[in-house]
């Protein structure tokens, strides 16, 4: 049962929706640019605070707690309101960046990058759900096109900027890697401020109990994968640990699922949900775009840095194409579904283009013109600006306008699985490939012997030793490496052949008229009272 203190929002203009925006796009840029920035940086951090053998755990913290945290915030959000929990998430992200930039070991660092992590959960999913409470399905992907551009900017920006910082000795006499954490300082209180001060939603009360049962079984189903999937390589897919690892994600798993079943609306991810065609399909869809996405992303900026030989920044910069691609067809195809109403046919189109896009990429070799390589970025950036937005659409239109939190978070969370999935097998298959692929591209030279001097996974000893390299063997070396990123490729590429076919189902039902909050009130759903806006 639900009661509400508060009158919905009156209609708003153009003007007050980009002014909320504003908002909501620099609380997305936090945490989509955080991600690609502190990779970037992360050798040279982890030399100042002597913690090489530990880096990964920086990353891996983040990725487990913004992923673990996505769908609570969109079922906790549901029931209590977006505003308290979005400025939630900005707060709890501006914490751990201050102590982040504080960190004298890096097992500190890894310890405040999962309290980052805790905010930008909600920062990736609840900007879209906000948009969508305020904004109806038609006029949606108007609006949601400028998210998908600030994660474009965001993944060429990152790079460029992370190498820039982590490159300065000090900046105002305070260590310059330190500024990739303290730059989201002000740029948060920005958002902070602008969403504090001029979005209006519902206050709801509720008697709902929150599942903290359910919330951990969830933890401990996913926490357990995504560390498969991060440390799977380094510690053995047929290890001890990796099976333990295995053993707990699916005993929770079996626990997981008969909880939210008899707990019903009180669940976290209540089963109804899946009992929508729409939802389930796109859930499937959005788990294999993610690994599709990531999976080939991760190692463009790999083919530039060793391959091509750029430096960090310079690699960023070159994926400039991409971003453009991602921008101009999220933007084309939103203003193309306010005219028509239409939207099935974008996924559609949009994973075939993925599809045809990695193919592309499949066939860059050593010698390859830059000029090419950019152009098959803009065509992966195309596919992906054709799907990705059009399946939020899809699952906020079909399941009801009370369950908005929780069916653009969980369409997040399901994409962020897939990506560290494909990013975590790309990279099993490059590293376990290559050293084979170089061996035998020396076997019939005078160089054969040096080809244990390379290990497949040691990417940082792999480029030290290619600088000290005769050019021939340096130039087998890289036709080596050239054939592993093909072989990922190609298997990144077959991904895409069942995001398309699956797509073909999902049912396109007419867009509601009316934004979320609106559409809840019309159905009965929120119960308006005459005071009090949040």
């Amino acid at each position: 049962m639900t009661t509400a203190t508060a009158p919905a929002s009156p209609g708003l203009t153009h003007k007050q929706i980009l002014t909320i925006m504003s908002g909501l796009l620099l609380g997305m840029f936090l945490a989509s640019l955080d991600q690609t920035i502190v990779s970037t940086a992360m050798r040279t951090i982890a030399d100042k605070l002597n913690g090489q053998t530990a880096q990964a755990w920086v990353t891996t913290a983040y990725l487990v707690t913004s992923t673990v945290s996505t769908p609570l915030y969109g079922k906790l959000s549901d029931l209590y309101g977006r505003k308290p929990f979005y400025l939630f998430a900005i707060g709890i992200f501006l914490v751990g960046s201050a102590l982040c930039g504080q960190a004298h070991s890096i097992y500190e660092l890894a310890a405040y990058r999962a309290l980052q992590g805790l905010g930008a959960g909600g920062l990736l999913s609840l900007a879209f759900a906000i948009i969508g409470d305020l904004v109806a399905p038609r006029e949606r992907a108007k609006y949601q096109a400028y998210f998908t551009s600030v994660f474009a900017t965001s993944s060429v920006l990152g790079p460029v900027l992370g190498g820039f910082l982590a490159g300065q000795a000090t900046i105002l006499g305070i260590t310059g890697w330190r500024w990739i954490f303290y730059v989201n300082v002000p740029i948060g209180l920005a958002a902070f401020y602008v969403v504090w001060r001029n979005l209006a939603l519902p206050r709801r009360r509720t008697v709902h109990r929150i599942d903290y049962l359910g919330a951990a079984l969830l933890s401990s189903t996913v926490v357990p994968f995504l560390l498969l999937a991060e440390k799977g390589p380094d510690w053995g897919w047929t290890s001890g640990t990796s099976l333990t690892m295995v053993a707990i994600g699916f005993v929770s798993l079996g626990l997981f699922i008969p909880r939210q079943s008899r707990l019903g609306e009180d669940a976290i991810l209540p089963l109804r949900i899946f009992r929508d065609k729409v939802f389930s399909v796109v859930s499937v869809v959005a788990t294999l775009v993610g690994m599709v996405m990531f999976g080939g992303l991760v190692l463009m900026p790999l083919y530039l840095q060793i391959v091509r030989g750029e430096s960090p920044t310079r690699a960023g910069l070159m994926l400039t194409p991409f971003m453009l691609g991602l921008m101009g067809s999220s933007l084309v195809t939103g203003r193309v579904m306010q005219r028509t109403g239409r939207y099935k046919i974008f996924p559609i189109f949009g994973t075939a283009i993925l599809f045809f896009g990695m193919l592309l990429f499949s066939t860059l070799k050593v010698d390859t013109p830059i000029w090419q390589a950019m152009v098959y970025m803009v065509v992966v950036g195309i596919g992906l600006g054709l799907t990705m937005q059009m399946l939020v659409i899809s699952v906020q239109n079909s399941l009801p306008p009370q369950d908005m939190g929780l069916s653009t978070s969980a369409v997040t969370f399901f994409r962020s699985m897939g990506g560290t999935l494909g990013a975590a097998v790309a990279l099993a298959v490059l590293f376990g490939t290559v050293l084979g692929n170089i061996k035998e591209r020396l076997a019939d030279s005078p160089y054969k012997a040096l080809a244990g001097q390379v290990t497949g996974a040691k990417l940082d000893n792999t480029s030290t030793l290619l600088a000290s390299m005769p050019a021939p063997v340096k130039r087998l070396v890289l036709e080596g490496y050239a054939d592993s990123m093909h072989t990922v490729f190609l298997v990144v590429a077959l991904l895409a052949i069942p995001a398309f076919v699956l797509t073909l189902f999902i049912k396109e039902v007419p867009l509601r008229t009316s934004g979320g909050i609106a559409a809840a009130k019309e159905d009965g759903e929120l119960a308006m009272a005459e005071t009090a806006v949040v």
